[in-house]
């Protein structure tokens, strides 16, 4: 009886404040691009949060695809060096010069990924994960982030190269 008193107590509380929310992508509102509000009519007294690329750096993997990216066509795509069940999902945006690519991280481990060669037809992107640490418990789940790698030049008709190597 005491525990829903509180719990009803708590709720209570809250109700009465206005929490900040975030709008899925692609949403449309009246908000401008790069905000979000808690109301229709914000006003200055209300914080507005920034949801632009600074708050997910190009380098720090991500759940989702960034807004804006262009898919890679299947057909400029060879996967044909990363094990069987791998994503081979790859996006370009900022100009052809970044790759998004869906990749794969499981525990403990981090997924890594860097342009190994870019020549004149293709480009090597060799993903990799971090090692867990000795002793360390983890869990066993499979985790798909997308990761963004740069390039010196645009892609454009150049072919994409997945390759994993062992863990680091």
């Amino acid at each position: 009886m005491v525990g829903t008193g509180a719990f009803l107590l708590m709720v209570t509380a809250c109700a009465g404040q206005d929490m900040p929310t975030s709008q899925p992508a692609g949403g449309s509102s009246a908000a401008p691009t790069g905000s979000v509000s808690t109301s229709p009519s914000a006003s200055a007294s209300q914080p507005v949060l920034p949801t632009s690329p600074s708050a997910d750096p190009p380098g720090k993997p991500r759940l989702t695809v960034p807004e804006g990216s262009t898919p890679v066509p299947a057909n400029k795509i060879d996967a044909s060096a990363l094990p069987a069940g791998f994503p081979h999902e790859v996006w370009t945006a900022n100009g052809g010069t970044i790759l998004n690519i869906r990749a794969q991280e499981g525990g403990c481990g981090h997924a890594l990924g860097e342009a190994a060669e870019q020549a004149a037809d293709h480009v090597v992107i060799d993903l990799s994960e971090t090692k867990a640490q000795t002793g360390q418990m983890c869990t066993m789940d499979i985790r798909y982030p997308v990761l963004s790698v740069a390039l010196a030049a645009p892609l454009d008709q150049r072919t994409v190269v997945l390759k994993t190597t062992p863990p680091k």
